[in-house]
């Protein structure tokens, strides 16, 4: 391992947050840093701790096949509630949305303290303002979203056969998902 490929190391080790290409090239200076990445993700494939990208952020994390010996010394985190747990899937899959489409698509009203507690978390953000009357503020998920769930971008999330497959819609829901699809197809 070279000097640069060490200090790449060095950085993203002791950073207590994801960092970006970018972010790493502020501490490291110029070289090949995609290269160094790369030969890094590959050396530690299958220790203990690899390192992962999610989201356009690289970081150490405790290999997956391993994190059940760790889970008992973390503190357990409180549960999300169904309207955050709804409000925040919303978000991830809508993104960027406003609160009233959010209200419409659950089809309730949500309370400022479920988008509080999701954005306390890191989860999601503000994402600008809808150029439309009123200009509501629109909200998105956050790479610590990413990198929470272990994904690498919105496309990992799981479509409609995913959800199915693993029993998580009822009969009911695929029935009414499926009457939204075909009235909306009607539309256009």
């Amino acid at each position: 391992m070279d000097d640069f490929q060490r200090a790449v190391e060095a950085a993203v080790f002791a950073s207590e947050s994801p960092l970006s290409v970018e972010e790493i090239a502020g501490y490291v200076g110029e070289g090949d840093i995609d290269s160094a990445l790369a030969g890094l993700a590959e050396r530690y494939a299958g220790h203990g701790v690899e390192l992962v990208e999610r989201g356009g952020r690289w970081h150490f994390q405790t290999a997956p096949d391993l994190a059940h010996i760790l889970r008992r010394t973390r503190e357990d985190a409180r549960r999300l509630s169904r309207a955050a747990t709804e409000t925040l899937a919303i978000i991830a899959y809508h993104e960027p949305v406003s609160r009233a489409e959010i209200e419409a698509i659950r089809g309730v009203q949500i309370s400022k303290g479920t988008l509080d507690v999701l954005m306390e978390a890191g989860w999601v953000r503000t994402a600008g303002r809808r150029e439309s009357p009123g200009r509501p503020l629109l909200y998105a998920t956050t790479s610590d979203f990413l990198t929470h769930f272990g994904l690498s971008s919105r496309r990992d999330l799981p479509g409609i056969d995913d959800l199915k497959a693993a029993g998580l819609l009822d009969p009911l829901e695929e029935s009414v998902f499926q009457l939204q699809l075909e009235t909306e197809g009607e539309d256009d």
